[in-house]
């Protein structure tokens, strides 16, 4: 996964980038590590906390969440 740091007014923003469609958004840090969560709980196959993760995200940034992960 390739990540691009950015550093500005808004603070730090983090690009993500779906595997599938290819587009990228910029997320906050706290954004990008549960969106990292979410990922992994998915490898794991642990669905439960990846429904909660993805409850949680999709409050905190709704646009992102239909670009990465809907």
């Amino acid at each position: 996964m390739t990540q691009q740091v950015i550093k500005g007014f808004m603070g730090i923003q983090i690009k993500a980038t779906n595997p599938y469609s290819k587009q990228s958004v910029m997320l906050t840090p706290e954004e990008h590590k549960l969106y990292i969560e979410i990922k992994q709980a998915e490898f794991d196959e642990d669905y439960n906390a990846m429904q909660k993760k993805l409850s949680k995200f999709s409050r905190l940034n709704a646009s992102a969440f239909m670009v990465l992960l809907d």
